[in-house]
């Protein structure tokens, strides 16, 4: 470029822009982003099915729905850059001081927190065993004590880590299978009342042999107490989910529990490298939003809500048993997603629709709903991830399809 151009060159850019330390710079330089006046709905663009979720938090239905202050903390940190480790350390203090743990971390999911929380009791804080998951044959301690019970599906998150599962049924059979290759000792919550062996004395036991302890409560909230109640009991790593009753966002989860194993957790995760977690990437957003979502949580009225709940299900009960042959059965389960429930049945010979057919007329309505198939003539369906005023297009739904099948 010669002197005429590079003359003419900064003339124009200065019309456009201004000059900083002699480079010439646009006119929206550091401003801020500005979306456009129309707004994208790509719901409708892609033209996906919504519904009324009345089925509960499964993943496969996209969880929950965040409130509006997880929405603002997820869009107001967007517009900022910030260190990773700051906001990971920041935001688990707080975690921690909520849930009674020595220390937290936001995960990708509570699997993640599973996979985290095991390599951790694997490696400690040794940096070569870290770069060495899963390859654990030639660690000193990387066995597993499991209850044969609670051997889920949810335990090959641990076996992602290399572990060598050692399955027991009884207190008896578990000290013998614990020995010097002992890394930790896992309890599925869920699956508490199949296990022969109840957390209290799985802790004793563990604690006996000065093994660390870890349990999956990943759906087990509410009740609202089980967020420290577990940690104040003494595991060492408590994994929950962070975008079922919670709400946050559902890729995110939370593993609490000893500071030591928390700070081993986190360099097998991002945003370290050379390790098992670094796909397990969890963004600044979410890591805000799951802790503003724990926060709102904890501090909102959960007896009046408990009671909104049983109002929406006791509406749905009686619109669906004023229909001849119908029976419906409210309950709780006891541990996870311990909210009311309502287990829907029909006498095949005075309703007739199959369990199948209600489930696809209430799908393919106006509005789409699903609820949760059973064995036989049956359905179950859960009110907590309703929206206001929701429970009565439910129940007038059921109560048309069961009406059109009478005999």
């Amino acid at each position: 470029m010669n002197r005429r151009e590079l003359i003419k060159f900064f003339s124009v850019a200065q019309v456009g822009g201004v000059l900083l330390n002699g480079i010439a710079l646009p006119s929206t330089y550091g401003a801020p982003y500005s979306p456009s006046a129309t707004k994208r709905d790509l719901i409708k663009e892609l033209g996906l099915r919504t519904f009324i979720n009345a089925a509960g938090t499964y993943t496969a239905m996209t969880a929950s729905l965040m409130h509006d202050e997880v929405i603002e903390a997820i869009k107001s940190s967007s517009k900022h850059f910030v260190m990773y480790n700051e906001v990971q350390d920041k935001v688990g203090e707080k975690i921690a001081a909520i849930c009674h743990a020595e220390a937290a971390m936001v995960t990708s999911g509570c699997w993640s927190a599973l996979v985290l929380g095991t390599a951790a009791a694997l490696t400690g804080m040794d940096k070569q065993k870290i770069a060495l998951l899963p390859n654990v044959q030639s660690f000193d301690k990387n066995e597993v004590v499991v209850q044969k019970a609670h051997y889920h599906d949810y335990f090959h998150a641990l076996t992602n880590t290399g572990i060598i599962p050692v399955q027991v049924e009884t207190p008896e059979e578990t000290e013998k299978a614990i020995n010097s290759k002992t890394a930790l000792m896992f309890f599925l919550n869920e699956s508490a009342p199949m296990g022969k062996i109840q957390c209290e004395e799985w802790l004793m036991l563990a604690k006996k042999y000065q093994v660390p302890t870890m349990i999956d409560i990943a759906a087990d909230i509410p009740p609202v107490h089980n967020l420290w109640k577990y940690t104040d009991m003494g595991f060492d790593l408590v994994c929950i989910s962070g975008g079922k009753a919670i709400r946050g966002p559902q890729s995110a989860g939370m593993l609490l529990g000893r500071k030591d194993l928390i700070a081993a957790a986190r360099l097998s995760a991002p945003p370290n490298g050379n390790n098992i977690g670094r796909g397990m990437k969890v963004n600044k957003e979410e890591i805000l939003g799951m802790y503003a979502a724990l926060e709102r949580y904890v501090k909102q009225d959960h007896d009046k809500e408990w009671k909104q709940w049983e109002a929406q299900i006791a509406l749905i009960q009686r619109a669906v048993e004023e229909i001849k042959g119908v029976n419906a059965l409210v309950s709780v389960p006891p541990i996870a997603n311990h909210t009311p429930t309502l287990s829907i049945s029909w006498d095949a010979d005075l309703v007739k629709i199959s369990r199948r057919e209600l489930q696809q007329k209430l799908r393919n309505g106006n509005p789409s709903i699903e609820v949760v198939g059973k064995n036989g003539n049956a359905i179950q369906l859960t009110v907590f991830m309703l929206q206001p005023g929701e429970e009565k297009i439910l129940a007038r739904r059921l109560r048309e399809e069961f009406s059109r099948a009478v005999v």
